[in-house]
């Protein structure tokens, strides 16, 4: 009953005082108008699915390698991480994916943040795994779809699928560009049996002088006058010739053999297959 008749004496003051009624209604209004114009506003707004994903490639690995060596210690490591509803893990030839659902009371971002701390951590990979590559699931509508096609190579209509994303990029008004529809760059180094008997080397040292020959290593720093100086060898590698310059071995003579004398280096893409997205028209009859 109390607060009954406070709300109709306040409504009753309100009532009796117009100019009181009228000030305060300017000011909703007015305060209203100005946060208009400072308003998130998105067309197409990006929507998280509370869904974070874990991939970890491992080429070459059988599924129950992968499994063995990459999802458990995966699973053991985040399953102390605060906000995980579910884990689901899935083990495939040459990768292991875990796919991780957010609590709807958790904030996804943090969430990533503490899976990545906890996948650092981890050193008991096996060595020929790559890095894990963890990402949120989110949902992105396309505006607008530019298809670049002619009669080129594939590199040469990659290059220019570059520029066209990195021009549009560059507008004030387009926050992102993606490229679908090609392959990923590869160098790869195929080297016969045959040859590696004739120069009486193995696979595996061969992959040991391309692996420590292609490396951006920090070598400490030296103190000058001037201050600090940080030193760091770059002798990472992107190209096919130059690891077909790579050393693998010096002989007694003083000859150098190099990978392109032994083994054949191809600078193209990777080896996999590309999906399209075709529409499906009805014939006349």
């Amino acid at each position: 009953m109390e607060d009954s008749s406070q709300r109709k004496g306040l409504l009753g003051w309100f009532a009796s005082n117009h100019v009181a009624a009228n000030l305060l209604m300017f000011l909703i209004m007015a305060a209203g108008l100005l946060t208009v114009f400072s308003i998130k506003k998105e067309v197409f707004p990006e929507i998280s699915l509370d869904i974070i994903t874990i991939t970890v490639p491992y080429r070459g690995a059988s599924p129950t390698d992968v499994e063995e060596g990459v999802v458990l210690r995966v699973e053991e490591a985040i399953s102390a991480v605060d906000g995980i509803k579910r884990i689901t893990c899935t083990a495939s030839e040459g990768a292991g994916i875990t796919i991780v659902e957010v609590e709807e009371y958790a904030d996804p971002t943090e969430v990533l943040d503490n899976i990545k701390a906890e996948v650092d951590r981890i050193i008991t990979f096996p060595q020929e795994t790559e890095k894990p590559v963890i990402a949120e699931l989110t949902t992105r509508h396309k505006v607008i779809t530019i298809v670049i096609y002619g009669d080129v190579s594939e590199k040469a209509l990659k290059k220019l699928a570059d520029h066209v994303r990195d021009d549009l990029t560059a507008m004030n008004n387009i926050s992102l560009v993606g490229i679908a529809g090609v392959r990923p760059y590869e160098i790869s180094i195929e080297v016969s049996e045959q040859t590696l008997r004739r120069y009486g080397l193995s696979f595996d040292q061969v992959a040991n002088v391309v692996r420590n020959s292609s490396l951006d290593v920090p070598a400490g720093s030296v103190k000058t006058p001037g201050g600090e100086i940080l030193v760091r060898t770059k002798g990472q590698k992107y190209y096919g010739p130059e690891f077909e310059n790579i050393v693998v071995f010096t002989r007694n003579d003083g000859t150098k053999i190099r990978l392109g004398d032994i083994a054949a280096v191809k600078d193209d893409f990777e080896d996999i297959d590309l999906y399209s997205d075709s529409t499906a028209k009805e014939l006349p009859s």
